[in-house]
């Protein structure tokens, strides 16, 4: 059987290669071609090193970076991802990525997406007065397999906009000797005499971000590649977990999933997929109004 997307072209918008990780993916479950619009400036939409800040959320600035390469290219279809960096959702004390893609296709109207929680991700920070302090650090983020960003630690809220030609980061490092100049020019640069390094999370930057970029890939494409049991549309699949299985005290949702809930991204068709093994029932240290 001929699949939806089979000799169709997508218009990826990325400037830091995550053709590398996306392409095949999409060529291997759903026989679509992805080409990148040259010379697409997609760090008008947001910077990881704040110059210019992403408005609105992941999905927005995808939606808006799809139809950014769509508007290049010329295509009718597009993909694009964000990534965003801090605290693991469920482990605060852990850091994890969130990664989003969509495919945005405007010949069947539908914006399909999917995301995953990336814990192995290489990214960290710190801030040093001279190089010796970053002798646990440079191993510690993989360098120079992975790049390195360094700019003055900005201390004072408003001096950074006073000066902003002394804020600038230095992307991209991957020489120590490069490191040892960007780390000396933003210490003297900075107003307390420090300077901030942390992990370049470009993707063309961070290796181990690139692979999960491409993780990414393959699971938006196998759910791109399911259709919808009641309308046939593309994009079937798990968009959150399923409500919270009952307590057995009080009987009320617990913060345990019974199951996963899927929806048809064009007819909103959805329906629960139990998980198995599954309780009937939570115990009270799992629910919120029995263990506030």
């Amino acid at each position: 059987m001929r699949k939806t997307y089979q000799d169709a072209t997508a218009a990826l918008a990325t400037m830091h290669g995550k053709e590398a990780a996306i392409g095949p993916a999409m060529q291997a479950h759903l026989g679509l071609t992805v080409v990148t619009p040259p010379d697409l400036d997609t760090d008008v939409l947001g910077t990881f090193t704040g110059e210019i800040p992403r408005v609105g959320t992941m999905r927005d600035v995808a939606i808006r970076k799809a139809r950014l390469g769509m508007r290049a290219s010329g295509l009718r279809i597009g993909i694009a991802s964000e990534g965003s960096f801090g605290p693991h959702p469920a482990i605060p004390f852990f850091r994890a990525g969130m990664e989003l893609m969509v495919l945005v296709d405007d010949e069947r109207d539908l914006i399909i997406s999917e995301s995953l929680i990336a814990e192995d991700i290489i990214h960290d920070e710190t801030v040093v007065g001279s190089m010796s302090e970053l002798d646990l650090f440079l191993p510690r983020v993989r360098f120079p397999t992975h790049a390195l960003v360094v700019a003055p630690n900005l201390t004072v809220s408003p001096w950074w906009k006073l000066h902003p030609e002394r804020a600038r980061a230095r992307k991209g490092i991957r020489m120590y000797g490069e490191l040892v100049e960007a780390v000396g020019l933003a210490s003297r640069m900075s107003e307390d005499g420090l300077a901030r390094v942390t992990t370049d999370l470009r993707a063309h930057m961070n290796p181990t971000r690139m692979r999960a970029i491409g993780r990414l890939a393959s699971l938006l494409a196998i759910k791109v590649a399911a259709e919808c049991p009641e309308c046939r549309a593309p994009g079937f699949g798990r968009v959150a977990p399923a409500p919270g299985l009952p307590c057995g005290d009080c009987g009320e949702e617990s913060i345990i999933p019974r199951g996963d809930l899927w929806r048809c991204a064009a007819c909103a068709h959805e329906h629960e997929e139990r998980r198995l093994p599954i309780r009937e029932l939570a115990e009270p240290g799992e629910c919120p109004r029995c263990n506030p």
